[in-house]
């Protein structure tokens, strides 16, 4: 009897084992992955005049790990904003170009669920119109996630904002920067997204 337990302890360990290295589900040195976001809203107000108003973000990435714990990547920023109020027929529109240098530390990076600190700094241009007016502006931000590989190659991915800081400034004589910065937990601010591991 003790002889079946310990072979069937064995066989259980040894298959355990072999599964685990066929999963291949996490990340590893070498590993490129490709991440992003795409965030629609429509917001309206009958207390401000029927004011309405749409956007569209899309914010790919694309990132490469160097190390076992430690990724590095480029982002872009594509948005688009469009504010409205139904007694005018006038329109304001924002267009949004940015680019991103990011870094990111895994925790526990091999296995299926992980959590991870990421780092960026952005540059932005943006085109306000009417009036067609430019506004340039750059910062940085520090997030903490997590990640959950659903497949082999697939992981849904959270992440939220504790500190940010930005500064940006129009492209007309006379003006002035204006900077932001942001401190503390806000659980509004969740951004999902998916990872895909090539």
């Amino acid at each position: 009897m003790k002889k079946f337990l310990l072979t069937a302890a064995a066989v259980f360990a040894l298959s355990f084992a072999n599964a685990q290295e066929k999963s291949n589900e996490g990340f590893s040195k070498g590993d490129v992955f490709m991440s992003g976001s795409i965030n629609l809203s429509n917001s309206k107000w009958a207390a401000s005049g029927n004011y309405q108003e749409s956007a569209f973000t899309l914010a790919p990435s694309l990132g490469y790990f160097v190390s076992e714990n430690f990724a590095l990547g480029l982002g872009l920023n594509i948005s688009n904003a469009t504010a409205k109020a139904t007694s005018s027929s006038t329109e304001s529109k924002t267009s949004t170009v940015g680019l991103a240098l990011m870094g990111r530390y895994y925790f526990t990076p091999s296995s299926k669920f992980s959590s991870f600190v990421h780092g960026e700094f952005d540059y932005l241009t943006m085109t306000m119109d009417p009036g067609s007016v430019k506004v340039n502006g750059m910062g940085f931000g520090v997030a903490p996630g997590f990640n959950y590989f659903v497949s082999k190659n697939l992981a849904l991915e959270t992440s939220f904002a504790i500190l940010s800081y930005s500064t940006a400034k129009a492209d007309v004589s006379g003006a002035e920067a204006a900077t932001n910065f942001k401190l503390g937990l806000d659980l509004s601010k969740i951004n999902f997204g998916l990872a895909y591991k090539f």
